[in-house]
């Protein structure tokens, strides 16, 4: 007996479509490693579409008054808590995260963001009006940029669309949006919901590979390209994005450091690191998953490490007694399991290191110690369940480390002295750092970072901005 797979389909201009030319993508469940739905493989026709149902509703969306895109939003929010259990459920299936923690972790959150910019979408602020030359008088007006390329990644697909429709529509742009190829069903369910409240064209969801998000940001429709992603794909978006001039905004990857100094509560650091490290099975830029550490405190420190990684549990998304679920596919388990394998002799795995049974994509908490600052480990992102750890001498060794690596987008600081902690945070090179906690966000603070992270924020009025241009308008007295 077969199942029959589920069909997922691009919404585009207020209608559910396959591809253009019927191309499909098979969709995985990586808690089970089995094909449970196909997706479009969109091609350029179907960009082609997309990208004239945004234009073309474009002026009417652009036109409407804060108040009234703010009440949209609104209904948006409500509409997902209404639904909130077929949301989870097909984030679970997308990505193999526990039922409980996708309920009480993600879907709250998305939720407030989306209320948070339904707010901002009247809160569009400018330098007073004035006459900076006698007899004229300038004004400073906000305007939205006009069609938004978007492409959301495969860790949080259900909380990185929200980051970026939600500030895109707050003031007034219209959307083409592509989740991964990973993970494409929460986002149609998302497109179901949304298109019965917007006015068609407003919001696109395409389905497809890398090349779909390629023909997305080449295409001269949209005014700017926004995606979360690897190094090497935004590089990518970058350059193409360059051809025409698109307005980019960039969330790329992450390596952490987590500076832990001798007079740290290890207790309570190792708990709230722990969980930071491996919530999401460390498929999270942010995750807590370089530490470095006094070497005072470094032996008792990795024992309690390894003991809270020992007693952390990965295991099926409908089991309630564990903290993360598989990683999200083949190739990914394939790169985590390379990292591990390729380590070198120095370094010594305290725990963990392998996949857990042979069904999905079940990695094992792990922590590495005995690295070095040029180690492959400590450089790059692995993007899983493992956390390294160094030992440094001083502060200034910390900070050495800590910005030592391509990476810039969080950090965090442990420590009672409130001084450190404040000159570590003016030196560490991060767009954020955390003190005494690690991997909380808010709606009301921007999200973004530095060198090969990214440039753009998420979040916040400074994420709100970033999808709005400045125009200036004078008028002379006189006439």
């Amino acid at each position: 007996m077969t199942t029959e797979l589920r069909r997922l389909r691009n919404y585009i201009d207020g209608e559910f479509r396959d591809a253009a030319d019927g191309r499909t993508i098979e969709v995985v469940n990586p808690a089970t490693g089995e094909v449970y739905a196909t997706s479009p493989l969109s091609g350029q026709a179907d960009v082609d579409a997309a990208m004239a149902a945004a234009a073309a509703a474009f002026p009417a969306w652009r036109d409407t008054t804060p108040a009234e895109r703010q009440k949209v939003l609104l209904k948006i929010a409500d509409a997902f808590e209404e639904r909130a259990e077929e949301l989870i459920a097909a984030e679970s299936e997308n990505t193999g995260k526990p039922l409980e923690l996708t309920r009480t972790e993600e879907l709250p959150p998305m939720v407030d963001q989306i209320r948070f910019f339904a707010g901002a979408a009247r809160m569009l602020e400018g330098r007073s009006a004035g006459e900076y030359m006698e007899g004229l008088t300038s004004i400073v007006r906000r305007e939205p940029v006009g069609v938004c390329a978007q492409v959301a990644p495969w860790n949080y697909p259900m909380m990185m669309a929200v980051w970026k429709f939600a500030p895109a529509l707050a003031a007034g742009n219209t959307v083409v949006l592509k989740p991964s190829d990973t993970t494409p069903a929460s986002t149609v369910l998302m497109a179901e919901i949304i298109g019965a409240i917007v006015p068609k064209g407003v919001f696109n969801v395409l389905c497809g590979d890398r090349d779909t998000g390629r023909a997305m940001v080449e295409h001269p429709v949209p005014a700017m390209a926004s995606i979360t992603g690897s190094v090497r794909a935004g590089m990518q978006v970058a350059e193409s994005a360059a051809k025409d001039v698109k307005r980019v905004h960039l969330e790329l990857g992450g390596k952490a450091p987590v500076v832990v100094f001798e007079d740290t509560d290890i207790p309570k650091a190792v708990e709230d690191i722990s969980v930071a490290g491996f919530f999401n099975a460390g498929q999270d830029c942010t995750a807590a998953t370089r530490v470095l550490v006094h070497e005072s405190i470094h032996d008792e420190f990795v024992i309690a490490l390894t003991k809270a990684a020992a007693d952390t549990k990965t295991g099926r998304p409908d089991d309630e007694d564990v903290l993360y679920g598989p990683l999200n596919n083949a190739n990914q388990l394939k790169q985590v399991s390379g990292f591990i394998d390729r380590l070198p002799a120095h370094a010594k795995v305290e725990t963990g290191g392998h996949r857990v049974g042979d069904k999905g994509y079940f990695y094992a908490p792990t922590v590495v110690s005995g690295l070095k600052q040029d180690d492959e480990i400590i450089q790059n992102e692995v993007f899983g369940p493992v956390i390294t750890v160094q030992s440094f001498r001083d502060e200034d060794q910390a900070l050495e480390y800590a910005n030592g690596v391509e990476y810039a987008l969080a950090s965090s600081v442990w420590t009672k002295d409130h001084a450190r902690a404040m000159r570590m945070s003016k030196s560490l090179d991060f767009g954020c750092v955390w003190i005494n906690t690690h991997i909380p966000l808010v709606a009301e603070m921007p999200h973004g970072g530095f060198k090969k992270s990214g440039y753009g924020k998420d979040l916040s009025a400074y994420g709100f901005d970033d999808y709005t241009r400045i125009k200036h308008v004078m008028t002379s007295l006189d006439a």
